[in-house]
């Protein structure tokens, strides 16, 4: 399974690592040279080093979604400032040292999320929001909603388990499916993204419960 890694030149201790997950990393400069690079089979994922230069590595993780709808991942140095992880355009976040089997099991998790499975349509419903379990749609009054997949599932689970209190262990557990160092900034950064993308007027519906974890409804 081939994954593009951006930049061109990655550390070595990511090639590594992807290598050592079992998939075959592919440096890429830019959009347009993933496009061409693109194997027969499709990328299974994108993972990009943010590096010195963020923002523009930022971009081209919102472009490889956008432009070849190709899954996401950023690698972010662990001393980096939260907010970094706040913007739009990826699916899912590492953070530094890389832990090789953290990393497959994102990469297994985010591939799996483009495969087409058959399944029956549910509806999911809390006040306007609607969720489509079969298509992975998401609206609010009607109106489409823009979620990563890993935002859509942990909205899923919030949604299907409302009124309880959820740690963040017991979240990333059910959502993510593993455990990790760092886990509980996962949840985090993905709960500060589901709120915004709900709207200020349904960000409560998201209630953080002080040294313990959330609350949905």
């Amino acid at each position: 399974m081939y994954v593009a890694v951006y930049p061109e030149s990655p550390s070595q201790g990511l090639t590594a690592a992807i290598l050592g997950a079992g998939f075959q990393p592919v440096p890429v400069a830019d959009v347009a040279d993933a496009g061409r690079k693109e194997p027969p089979s499709g990328w299974h994922a994108a993972v990009i080093e943010l590096g010195d230069l963020p923002d523009l590595a930022m971009t081209i993780a919102t472009k490889l979604r956008e432009e070849l709808s190709v899954s996401t991942v950023v690698v972010v140095d662990r001393t980096s400032t939260i907010e970094l992880l706040d913007r739009d355009g990826f699916d899912d976040f590492l953070l530094t040292p890389i832990d090789q089997a953290e990393l497959r099991v994102r990469l297994h998790r985010l591939g799996s999320s483009l495969e087409t499975v058959a399944e029956e349509e549910i509806i999911l419903r809390y006040h306007d929001l609607e969720l489509n379990t079969a298509t992975y749609q998401a609206t609010i009054a009607g109106t489409p909603k823009d979620l990563t997949y890993m935002e859509y599932e942990l909205l899923r689970f919030l949604v299907e388990n409302p009124n309880r209190v959820w740690s963040r262990e017991q979240i990333l557990s059910k959502v993510w499916g593993y455990d990790y160092f760092g886990g509980s900034r996962t949840v985090d950064v993905h709960v500060r993204r589901l709120r915004a993308k709900l709207g200020e007027e349904r960000a409560s519906w998201i209630t953080t419960v002080r040294s313990v974890g959330y609350r949905f409804g």
